[in-house]
């Protein structure tokens, strides 16, 4: 007698990552371990050395050096600490008011009206300019900007979570929670949100690359980080003047940017697959 396999469990399909998955976790985990231990090892390559402009990529310099004399390497290095602190603090701050509104008012009608009303009313100003106005008026600083990315991020999160939650409310256990006299808080942290985490964690990630890529874009435009603090977006603008003559200034910070950011979202269908299989296999059909 023929034995069918059992289908694999969303849990054991995440744990056999494809190549993609395999290749996109090494490389956010090097970009970390570079966070971590690079300006350390090598300093914040804030050094100048004039007679070392514009060099390119050679054994005293991996990545060239900039219009200063600057180690693009060091500096690249040095930068991912900025962009992974950006992109995770965002990330945690989005989620926590983000998902906290859209939990409330996906489960209180009343609450629903007034949320998603505001909600409104800021997701029709482009995320891009309302942080430049954020940064403008509270000032420049590593707070200031995941504060001005975080904002624009919060609504999109809570409508998410709101929509999220409302499937939920519906579902027959929440009814039956309700019929055996469960409290509201109750329901909520117990049924709601454990639930509702899934969904939660697959837009974490979405949010942490779209934060790398703002902050990379306001320091780009000078209304980031401060220019002796390295970050991708600052390093890239540095060598915008000189992209004819020394384009490795660019493409080295540039295509690490493209890597995390590319990585961080495999890992997010990843997640989502992982979170409904419908998904999965409409995909591999």
């Amino acid at each position: 007698m023929t034995t069918v396999p059992s289908p694999a469990t969303p849990l054991a399909r995440l744990r056999r990552p494809g190549l993609a998955v395999s290749l996109s976790i090494a490389a956010l985990s090097i970009v970390i371990l570079m966070a971590i231990f690079g300006p350390l090892i090598f300093g914040l390559g804030n050094d100048l050395n004039p007679t070392m402009r514009l060099k390119p990529p050679s054994a005293l310099a991996w990545f060239g050096t900039d219009n200063l004399g600057r180690d693009v390497f060091v500096r690249t290095i040095s930068g991912a600490r900025n962009s992974v602190t950006v992109g995770v603090s965002t990330a945690i701050v989005v989620l926590a008011i983000g998902g906290t509104l859209g939990v409330v008012a996906g489960y209180f009608n009343w609450v629903d009206r007034i949320v998603m009303r505001l909600a409104d009313g800021l997701m029709a100003i482009p995320g891009i300019l309302l942080a430049i106005a954020l940064v403008s008026v509270l000032g420049g600083g590593l707070v200031t900007v995941i504060i001005a990315i975080s904002v624009p991020e919060i609504p999109r999160t809570a409508r998410l979570m709101r929509s999220v939650v409302l499937s939920i409310r519906e579902l027959p256990f929440i009814t039956a929670a309700i019929s055996v006299g469960s409290s509201t808080p109750k329901i909520l942290l117990q049924h709601i949100v454990p639930n509702a985490i899934g969904m939660l964690s697959v837009q974490a990630t979405y949010v942490c690359a779209a934060a790398i890529l703002s902050e990379a874009a306001l320091s780009f435009l000078g209304v980031g980080t401060p220019p002796d603090v390295p970050s991708w977006g600052n390093v890239i603008a540095s060598g915008k003047e000189y992209f004819r003559l020394a384009p490795w200034i660019i493409a080295f910070p540039g295509l690490l940017l493209s890597i995390m950011v590319l990585s961080i979202n495999i890992l997010g269908d990843r997640l989502r697959d992982r979170f409904d299989p419908r998904l999965a296999a409409r995909r591999a059909s």
